[in-house]
């Protein structure tokens, strides 16, 4: 950090579009209003991409077989992804963002840090501001976004799910600690479903068991992620809202609710996938050198499997097709896949093109006093 920046100074604001892609398809398609959807897969074959609301009253998730969705739910509907449409509603999304501040740190179509501060825009609060934005994508979207609003990014994106849908949740400089240390230990990055039991068996439960250890404690136990463990818990996070760092790759994986040993269930599998990295892929401008497929298996041996060439990735199909011959190399699978990913390395931007960093850990930078929460 610089001498002069407050991390607890800063306002930060944290925007998750509700159900993005199945809202955008109900917004679109009257008919599918109020009722429960799935898009992506089927009810034969396929994973769900996102699920609406209707649907997750089921018990209906992203990641999660079409097969076990239509048996949680026998009347979900199921609906292709139109990702062309998803790109051009995330632009308009971003361009309100932009009426309220230059500083956006995009994390996907549907998501986004926004550091509000400076309140260029004069609304006076960042509560107010997190309003405003909402406002303008509800009146014209004709979409519902949620908030989280603190002075840091690892509680602005958790208070975001607080009030899903449709809702705001503030955590101001004083609460944060206490706010933390009531969630569960799951809410925390990096804390899958293995990190849990382990946490679990060691009597961790909550943010509170969290700080309850020492540094050295959470060294010899889970590494390194000790130290963002060790200050996520005490409500500490200095990372600054940064719209353009650079990156070394782009990629996307998903955990699959059931896992997948049918070969043809895990090409449509893959196909999710690489139209999610795609999309990161196109939305930064970016060409590689390297395509990485990451497999994790059901006993959760962990594998990966790369191709490199010359000259880099520029199109979707030169990426489809390297996608594809990892995962056939790997066919039949002997054991069931619980997580499939793809990342593309050795970046270059096209012309024109400015890789982003969504994820990038920075010095903080100076922010100002006069916006309140």
């Amino acid at each position: 950090m610089t001498e002069d920046s407050s991390p607890s100074a800063r306002k930060i604001i944290h925007v998750d579009m509700d159900a993005f892609y199945a809202s955008v398809e109900q917004r679109d398609d009257p008919t599918l209003r109020d009722k429960p959807l799935a898009v992506g897969g089927s009810a034969k074959r396929g994973v769900v991409a996102a699920a609406s609301y209707e649907a997750r009253k089921f018990g209906v998730k992203s990641a999660m077989p079409g097969v076990t969705a239509r048996r949680r739910c026998p009347q979900l509907l199921f609906v292709k992804p139109r990702f062309d449409v998803y790109r051009s509603v995330s632009k308009q999304l971003h361009e309100i963002f932009a009426r309220y501040t230059d500083l956006i740190e995009p994390l996907s179509l549907d998501e986004a840090y926004l550091d509000v501060t400076a309140d260029t825009a004069g609304i006076g609060s960042a509560t107010a501001i997190a309003e405003a934005i909402r406002r303008d994508i509800r009146n014209e979207l004709f979409l519902t976004a949620s908030a989280g609003v603190s002075y840091n990014k690892f509680i602005a994106k958790v208070a975001s799910d607080q009030n899903k849908p449709d809702g705001v949740f503030v955590v101001r400089p004083g609460e944060g600690a206490d706010f933390v240390a009531t969630l569960p230990a799951r809410r925390f990055y990096g804390v899958g479903p293995r990190t849990a039991e382990r946490m679990s068996a060691l009597g961790i439960h909550t943010g509170a068991d969290i700080r309850a250890q020492s540094l050295i404690f959470l060294e010899q136990h889970f590494g390194k992620s000790a130290q963002y463990l060790y200050r996520a818990s005490r409500g500490e996070d200095y990372r600054s809202v940064r719209p353009d760092r650079e990156r070394k790759s782009i990629g996307g994986e998903r955990t699959y609710a059931e896992d997948l040993i049918v070969d043809d269930d895990l090409r449509n599998a893959l196909e999710h996938i690489i139209d999610i990295v795609w999309e990161r892929i196109d939305q930064n401008s970016t060409q590689g050198k390297t395509v990485t497929l990451k497999v994790k298996y059901a006993d959760f041996q962990q594998i990966t499997r790369a191709r490199s060439v010359s000259p880099p990735v520029q199109t979707r199909a030169d990426f489809e097709r390297l996608s594809r011959e990892l995962l056939e190399a790997l066919l039949p699978v002997v054991k069931g896949v619980r997580l499939l990913g793809l990342t593309l390395s050795g970046l270059e931007s096209s012309p024109g093109g400015l890789i982003h960093d969504p994820e990038g850990v920075a010095e903080s930078s100076p922010v100002q006093e006069s916006l309140a929460f």
